[in-house]
């Protein structure tokens, strides 16, 4: 049988930046070793696999996939998959007159609102599944010894290095300066020590800035991810760690009332620049909601032969 597949780059603008994926348009009566053995052939961060939805109120049910693993959320998937959807399936037409999907995924159902430009869809944004939550925090040591760094270049002063998440939980450390971020780079001996903790195998490091010459009120975050025992030395863009960070951030009070909104540029140091946006929205300190998005590039399509 032959199975369609498109490739897109999420979080950008232009081919060859932001994050790889690749969309499985027929994926109903594959296996799971089979959907693993695809995701491992395409080699991308993940790939995802579209299948029909439990419920009919739904768009469709989505399963994401590591070189390694089944996840049961991710950032940069979802904004592709939408995209993808709401331009190759037929489907999805009434879903993308809408201009709203609704994702049935491990981690809980998953709203998404297709972004357009000119009439033209051009991206799309996610609601997180979960609410943020805080788990184990780690020494302000171990987080350096994980970024190859020095343990002076950990920011201690709003929330030490600690384990987050609003579907899929990361490490997420503060660092004091770009220059921090820009030196980053895997311990693998250092993330095996600590990782798996909470469920998270991967590291959030990010350096945090306010540019009002954008003129739009947003805080400004540059960031890095790292996965090493995953396969991934660093990801270019991680909309699930961004999501976690923003909740994380907006129930500290950083930046109210301006940091309920986020532009956050990843891949930068590794060549694939990418541009993430985020919203919080709030009551008091509680963070009732938390999204995500950005543009996408279709780049590839073809079958898979199984």
């Amino acid at each position: 049988m032959k199975r369609r597949y498109v490739t897109v780059d999420v979080f950008t603008d232009r081919m060859f930046g932001g994050n790889p994926l690749a969309v499985v348009l027929d994926a109903e009566g594959l296996s799971t070793a089979q959907m693993q053995a695809i995701a491992l052939e395409f080699n991308y961060s993940e790939t995802t696999f579209v299948l029909p939805p439990e419920k009919s109120a739904h768009t469709a049910k989505v399963r994401i996939f590591t070189p390694r693993t089944e996840v049961p959320f991710a950032g940069h998937p979802n904004v592709g998959t939408a995209f993808v959807l709401a331009r190759e399936s037929p489907f999805a037409a009434a879903a993308a007159a809408s201009g709203t999907f609704m994702f049935e995924e491990l981690a809980g159902l998953v709203p998404l609102k297709l972004v357009r430009e000119s009439g033209e869809i051009v991206g799309a944004e996610l609601r997180a599944p979960e609410d943020l939550s805080r788990r184990s925090i780690v020494s302000q040591e171990v987080a350096a010894a994980c970024l190859s760094l020095r343990a002076e270049d950990i920011a201690m002063h709003v929330h030490a290095p600690q384990i987050i998440s609003v579907g899929l939980p990361f490490l997420a450390i503060e660092l004091h300066s770009r220059d921090a971020l820009r030196r980053s780079k895997p311990n693998i001996a250092a993330h095996a020590e600590l990782l798996p903790l909470d469920g998270a195998d991967a590291v959030f490091a990010y350096w945090r800035e306010r540019d009002d010459s954008l003129g739009l009120g947003e805080t400004v975050l540059h960031a890095r991810m790292f996965s090493p025992l995953d396969g991934i030395v660093e990801d270019p863009a991680t909309g699930s760690a961004c999501a976690a960070t923003i909740a994380l951030l907006a129930t500290l009070g950083i930046d109210e009332p301006a940091g309920r909104a986020w532009r956050i540029h990843q891949g930068v140091d590794m060549g694939r620049p990418s541009l993430l946006l985020g919203r919080t929205a709030t009551r008091g300190a509680q963070v009732t909601g938390t999204h995500i998005g950005g543009r996408c590039v279709p780049v590839l399509e073809g079958t898979l032969t199984l």
